[in-house]
């Protein structure tokens, strides 16, 4: 009898085990499935993250891997990612004076501008211009501008990005600008003084005063050197009016540097009229830049 119970317990356990084996493999077909190993990520609010560049041609190449970060409908930026390439820009800025630097702050329809600003493009752009600023940039440099684009991304209350840098010339307009657009390599290299209008006095930046410094010690210690100063005119006038015009203006710069202390016997003058134009006469800006005193040791 207890063999006849064991057989059927047999039986049954066998039955059970095949009828399991059909369901799982041949009816769901997972025994020969592949585990898994991949991994699942559960993060749904982490944000995509733009790759970070500011390009000016082949003289700036800035990149990162992180980028700017802005909450939905916020103006302040979280800069943390990108704060070396910024404060290289600062630096990039500060060496080349010549340079508009426009700032693009983009934004979307969905958000709310509680700035006063007229949009939150703008807002944004003007939050990286101050800290710009506290690097030591003039706010003359900044051109701020702001973008509407419905397809940014937030993941989901803050994004990635959401400033642009665009770079060009600065156009001098006034004598001012020329002078301080003159920057010192060498006393062998010219450089040009300007005039305020109806003025005598050149005007004075750091640059040109490193340049009378350097060339005071260097023709003190080199006695077959000389300064040589050469003025220049626009075309306004007569040729023989602009010729005396250009002489008249070295011999003001000679005597202010003899002023200076330097020997008037190692100071030489001339005067090119308007034959030596360094920008079209045919525009006031043009007229601007030629009406110059150049200054170079030889």
């Amino acid at each position: 009898m207890s063999n006849n119970k064991t057989l059927w317990w047999i039986l049954l356990i066998g039955w059970m085990g095949g009828s399991t084996y059909w369901h799982v493999c041949k009816i769901k077909q997972l025994c020969d499935a592949p585990l898994s190993t991949s991994t699942v990520n559960t993060d749904t609010h982490a944000p995509t993250i733009t790759p970070f560049t500011i390009v000016d041609g082949t003289e700036l190449n800035l990149q990162s891997t992180g980028n700017f970060g802005f909450a939905k409908s916020g103006a302040e930026a979280n800069m943390n990612a990108v704060k070396a390439e910024i404060d290289s820009l600062a630096s990039f800025a500060a060496a080349n004076p010549g340079k508009i630097i426009t700032i693009t702050g983009l934004y979307a329809s969905q958000e709310t501008n509680t700035t006063s600003f007229p949009n939150l493009g703008i807002a944004r752009a003007a939050g990286i211009k101050t800290y710009l600023m506290s690097k030591g940039l003039p706010d003359s440099v900044f051109v701020l501008n702001g973008k509407l684009m419905d397809d940014l991304v937030f993941s989901p209350d803050s994004m990635s990005g959401g400033i642009d840098f665009t770079f060009a010339k600065r156009i001098a307009t006034t004598e001012n600008d020329l002078a301080n657009e003159q920057k010192y390599e060498s006393i062998f290299k010219p450089m040009d003084l300007y005039f305020p209008p109806a003025s005598a006095e050149y005007i004075k930046t750091d640059e040109n005063k490193k340049f009378v410094e350097e060339a005071k010690k260097f023709i003190a210690e080199h006695k077959d050197k000389k300064l040589l100063l050469t003025g220049h005119t626009d075309s306004d006038d007569s040729e023989a009016w602009n010729l005396t015009l250009s002489k008249k203006r070295a011999n003001i710069v000679k005597t202010k540097f003899i002023a200076l202390g330097m020997p008037a016997d190692r100071i030489l003058t001339d005067g090119k009229g308007e034959s030596e134009p360094k920008a079209p006469n045919d525009t006031p800006a043009g007229k601007r830049a030629n009406r110059r005193v150049t200054i170079v040791v030889q």
